[in-house]
Formats: C-alpha cells, sequence, structure tokens
C-alpha cells in the first residue's frame, strides 16, 4: 500500500518566514523539507565549490538538511538564505578541516618514527598508531593503497603517481581524496 500525502497549494506560496514560524509551532518537517527543497541547488553548489567531490558534495547536503531540522526549531532566523548559506560553509571548512587533520597525523606519526626520541610510552603509543594506520591501509581498495603509500609516504607528485601507476591524474587525485576519506572513517571507528 502506498501512502501519498496531499499537501494544499496555498502551502507551497508562504514565504521562508512563514515556513520557519509553521516548522517552529507544528514540529512538521514539511515545512523545513520546503525550505530545503528551495535552496538545494544553493547548498549543493556552495558544497561543491569548497568539497569538490560529488560523495562530498551529497553527503553534506544532506547533514545541511538534517541541521535544518535539528537548529531551525531553536535559532532565531531573520533570513534563511543568508543563515542557510552560513551553515553550509562552516559545515564544509569543518569537514576540510578534518580532512586535513588525518593527513597532519599521518605525516606526524611518520615524523615521530623518524626522531625516535620518544619516551617509551610514547613509543608504544606510536606503535599502536602505526598498527592501525596499517591495518586501515590494508583495508583500502588496491589503487587507494597504492596511491597513498606513492604520494604521501613516497612523497611523489601527482604526476608521478600517475607515471608509476598508469592511472590519469584525475583518477590519482580521485583515490587519494577517497581514500583518506575510507582511512580516517577506519582510523575513527579504531579509537
Amino acid at each position: 500500500m502506498r501512502l501519498r500525502f496531499l499537501w494544499p497549494k496555498k502551502e507551497t506560496q508562504l514565504s521562508d518566514q512563514e515556513l520557519i514560524e509553521k516548522y517552529k509551532s507544528t514540529s512538521n518537517s514539511w515545512y523545513a523539507g520546503e525550505l530545503f527543497r528551495r535552496y538545494t541547488q544553493l547548498i549543493t553548489a556552495v558544497s561543491y565549490n569548497y568539497l569538490q567531490n560529488n560523495v562530498d558534495t551529497e553527503d553534506a547536503v544532506m547533514e545541511v538538511f538534517e541541521i535544518i531540522l535539528r537548529d531551525l526549531q531553536h535559532h532565531e532566523v531573520n533570513n534563511f538564505k543568508t543563515w542557510v548559506y552560513s551553515v553550509t560553509k562552516h559545515l564544509c571548512l569543518k569537514k576540510l578541516r578534518k580532512n586535513s587533520m588525518l593527513v597532519t597525523n599521518v605525516d606526524q606519526v611518520l615524523h615521530n618514527m623518524a626522531a625516535d626520541e620518544s619516551p617509551k610510552i610514547e613509543a608504544i603509543q606510536l606503535e599502536e598508531k602505526l598498527e592501525q594506520l596499517q591495518d586501515a591501509l590494508v583495508r583500502l581498495s588496491e589503487e587507494q593503497k597504492k596511491c597513498i603509500e606513492l604520494f604521501y609516504f613516497k612523497e611523489k607528485s601527482y604526476k608521478e603517481v600517475s607515471d608509476l601507476t598508469g592511472f590519469s591524474i584525475n583518477e590519482v587525485k580521485s583515490y587519494l581524496q577517497n581514500g583518506k576519506r575510507n582511512l580516517k572513517g577506519y582510523l575513527v571507528t579504531n579509537e
């Protein structure tokens, strides 16, 4: 059995502010959904502009929808377009910071390993982190693992990785980006 919801045409003629007020007073997610529908193109464009990746952009757009549902009830929003732009921008910057932290953490582990000046406890912690990193690397696809090892561990350029693997530069970039995201996911779930 298929349920079909009919919404009065009049509802879609409501202003952003009226939709916000109705959502706050009724908690009916349709009103927030209508706001999201109106600004999906903006949210998608801003997300892609920052993240430069379709998969990450889709994730960000859905997260913005969740934020709208959650935060719109509790925030005073006078200009929805400005507010949702700001929410989207901050979410994307947060995602970019998280991705760069993964690269920084890997670089830091390698730097600590080379320095070899840490006390025994730090050495044990370093070893555990390296084991986690190795376990996570094994879980990547062969293409992702090969690109990450060459680019990050052997410090090859995109072109050098491309020449060594036979992948196009765009494929190398894609494998690196997806590999970093997957590594981050594996490392976070093991903490």
